[in-house]
């Protein structure tokens, strides 16, 4: 259904969604591109600390890949908000997610990077995971931004909170060697409060103007969130491979989302057992993959980006 009104034409809810997924595929192909570049600039980089954020951030954006990669994020981010505009947060999350699946193949084709056989499988097992919630996630929740403020505290709040034992798992036991990973999963988890977080105030700028998103508090979550996980992603790629890092950091971003969607939105929920039983194996198939994608190659990835860089 189409209504217009001489040369404009506004669409109906189903070529809006269709807009918004079109918009997600761009958004996962840039998206990527941008993590590849960071990851190849941070690398570069002096060590990402969390005593100096100025520097650290003068540091990182003193490094020309990483800079270009910062530029690409940001246009894959406004992609990702004109999306979200578009298309409920669900079905947006899962398009992006299905992005995983290039991981490995732009690592392995274009950035000089070795995927190993675990690697391989951790991305097609972190791929079968996204699918599954791609087939169960029902149609026609629409593109609605509405929400419960006292649901959508407590959910933020949890996810801040995993994000920062996450941050600093280390200090409380977990083995370092694999703090690359887990950064990039506390990243991944930010990004995902700062992406629920947007799609509220899409809605709070169509219901009470710029003013309203100016003076909404979930704008504050957005900006420290999102600054929060700049820092994390960027030490992520510092210390740990590119491709488990990278898969970890998209993904959790995109079940945090999704989740999101489910729980602050009320976007549909999967009919009957079948469907939440497909959606929870498909959360286990995403952490095995995580264990399969240890982090242990921070010093290789660096040699490798060095010699891209030269080249």
């Amino acid at each position: 259904m189409q209504w217009g009104f001489g040369p404009f034409v506004v669409f109906g809810l189903g070529h809006m969604i269709q807009i918004g997924i079109l918009l997600a595929v761009c958004c996962a192909l840039v998206t990527n591109l941008a993590f590849f570049y960071k990851q190849r600039g941070a690398k570069l980089a002096p060590a990402v600390r969390a005593g100096s954020p100025l520097r650290s951030a003068r540091d990182l954006f003193g490094s020309r890949w990483f800079t270009i990669g910062m530029l690409v994020a940001v246009g894959a981010w406004l992609l990702h908000v004109a999306a979200m505009a578009f298309a409920p947060l669900t079905t947006v999350q899962v398009v992006l997610a299905g992005g995983i699946v290039l991981v490995g193949v732009m690592a392995d084709r274009f950035f000089g990077f070795t995927v190993n056989r675990r690697q391989w499988l951790g991305l097609g097992l972190t791929a079968l995971g996204l699918a599954a919630f791609a087939l169960t996630a029902p149609g026609g929740g629409g593109a609605h931004s509405s929400f419960s403020p006292s649901g959508m505290v407590a959910f933020e709040a949890v996810l801040c909170g995993l994000g920062a034992v996450l941050i600093v798992g280390p200090s409380a036991g977990a083995p370092r060697r694999h703090h690359g990973t887990m950064l990039g999963a506390a990243a991944g988890i930010l990004f995902g409060v700062s992406d629920v977080s947007i799609k509220a105030l899409t809605g709070i700028a169509g219901a009470h103007g710029v003013l309203g998103l100016l003076l909404s508090p979930w704008l504050a979550v957005t900006v420290v969130a999102s600054v929060v996980a700049f820092f994390a992603s960027a030490k992520s790629l510092q210390d740990g491979d590119a491709v488990p890092v990278i898969a970890i950091t998209s993904a959790t971003a995109n079940i945090s989302a999704i989740a999101g969607g489910f729980l602050v939105f009320g976007d549909p929920l999967p009919s009957g057992a079948i469907g939440i039983a497909i959606q929870a194996i498909g959360v286990l198939a995403i952490v095995f993959a995580a264990a399969l994608m240890p982090s242990f190659g921070g010093e290789r990835a660096q040699q490798a980006s060095a010699a891209l860089a030269a080249s």
